[in-house]
């Protein structure tokens, strides 16, 4: 375990802010990959920007037991196609981007495989995420739960999608800011997605 750096969630497709500390504490940073799954956070979610404003991705999970579910525990559901539902809207968001075709192949297969586990699902699309961004880092997880880390930056829940975390974040180039202007800290597709490979110097 590392003595110094920060412990941070396992996202989906996670928002910019996430990056931005990821990119500040490498190499010392670990995933939290023992924690209990708490329900509408950025764990299953993502925020996009489409032609109607802030538009919501969530992956469906298999209703657990009462009890707190670890997280590598989750499962994803497929009861309804909730992944053709993702991909068109990425594409319906972000067609007319700069970068979208630079990209697409390399995130469509996770539309199509069903993969069984959200973490997993998660790892893998993360471990895409820092690919296409050419953040050098390597990915570190947690053995034991902890509920503090007295020696780290603990981002586990302050990076949420119900509150304001204050993160302040310069402007770039989104599709449709002629509508509602600019969003911040959405997903960090969308930053790729329009910067391109500036995304890392923007990070």
């Amino acid at each position: 375990m590392i003595e110094k750096g920060a412990v941070l969630p396992m996202f989906y497709l996670p928002p910019v802010e996430y990056f931005t500390e990821l990119n500040i504490y490498k190499p010392d940073f670990v995933i939290e990959a023992n924690e209990h799954f708490p329900k509408q956070t950025y764990r299953n979610r993502a925020n996009i920007y489409s032609p109607d404003g802030l538009l919501t991705l969530v992956v469906p999970v298999v209703k657990g037991s009462k009890v707190h579910t670890p997280v590598k525990e989750v499962k994803i559901s497929y009861d309804f196609r909730w992944q053709r539902l993702h991909w068109m809207s990425l594409q319906a968001c972000y067609r007319r981007s700069a970068y979208f075709e630079y990209y697409e192949d390399e995130l469509v297969p996770f539309y199509e495989l069903r993969e069984q586990w959200l973490f997993d699902y998660n790892r893998k699309l993360l471990e895409l995420l820092i690919k296409l961004l050419k953040i050098k880092a390597t990915i570190n997880y947690t053995d034991e739960y902890h509920a503090e880390y007295p020696h780290l930056t603990d981002l586990r829940s302050s990076i949420t999608p119900k509150k304001d975390s204050g993160f302040m974040q310069k402007p770039y180039f989104q599709v449709f800011e002629e509508r509602q202007g600019f969003m911040k800290n959405l997903s960090i597709v969308d930053l790729l997605f329009n910067q391109g490979p500036q995304s890392i110097n923007y990070l």
